[in-house]
């Protein structure tokens, strides 16, 4: 069985892979002081509850866009999977992807597992919405060429940075209100976050759309995916595990 491993700057996804079915999945906050066996103590009991064992794990793939966290990601690896060469996704690795973007090591490693995992499952001209810590956006031509995209701040560090620098606002829920037009604070901040940040996609994809010639399938991942994408007019369907198939698509092409 393959784990796959993808760190983001909050969150750091696994997912255990048998073939192409995915057996389980979990998430867990970032923290890059975190040792390899307090990951272990983490995973063991998440394991356990899913019938799987660390044993029954053979192979590892790693994605991080935070450093600090990949010693300890390998000595997890090591230690307690007794996988001692797992693949490390970096500038190094060639993807099996055509990269139009410059230079090339600049593109998070991340955003090549969405675009390649979007073009393997949905096919032809693709456009990935990552609603992480930033809101990135990925376009892919129609032979799985990686164009490009654009970056915006994220839809809850953008509220946690309004809330720190406006003294009479507090943190609300991001769940859409019922109207637009806010009758509380409460109201007025979820309507400018979920409705304002969905029409910035919008905007965002109409671009993409006029740029790439039309026709490009819409997928939507991260956490925030299913609320921003309910009101959204683009965004055709959401796929929480989309990054997490990528390195397995990934660690299959360079058949480790």
């Amino acid at each position: 069985m393959l784990l796959a491993i993808d760190v983001g700057n909050t969150n750091t996804a696994f997912a255990v892979f048998e073939g192409k079915k995915i057996r389980a999945d979990w998430r867990i906050g970032t923290v890059s002081r975190r040792t390899g066996d307090e990951y272990a103590a983490l995973l063991s009991p998440l394991f356990d509850e899913s019938g799987l064992a660390f044993s029954q794990i053979d192979a590892v793939v790693i994605s991080s866009v935070v450093p600090a966290t990949m010693d300890s990601l390998l000595r997890l690896s090591k230690r307690h999977y007794r996988v001692d060469n797992p693949t490390v996704l970096g500038p190094d690795i060639d993807l099996g992807i055509k990269i139009n973007y410059y230079p090339v090591t600049d593109v998070g490693a991340d955003r090549i597992a969405n675009a390649i995992a979007a073009h393997e499952k949905y096919g032809g001209r693709v456009i990935v919405v990552d609603l992480g810590t930033g809101t990135t956006l990925d376009a892919v031509s129609e032979d799985g060429e990686y164009l490009g995209g654009a970056i915006a701040p994220g839809i809850q560090i953008s509220l946690d940075a309004l809330v720190a620098r406006a003294a009479k606002l507090t943190g609300v829920q991001l769940i859409a209100p019922s109207k637009a037009i806010g009758d509380t604070t409460s109201s007025s901040l979820q309507s400018g976050m979920i409705f304002g940040f969905a029409g910035q996609i919008d905007a965002l994809v109409d671009r993409f759309q006029e740029e790439m010639g039309g026709g490009a399938r819409v997928i939507a991942t991260g956490g925030l995916a299913p609320v921003i994408a309910a009101e959204s007019r683009t965004i055709e369907l959401c796929d929480d595990l989309l990054t997490l198939e990528g390195l397995r698509i990934i660690h299959e092409r360079i058949g480790k």
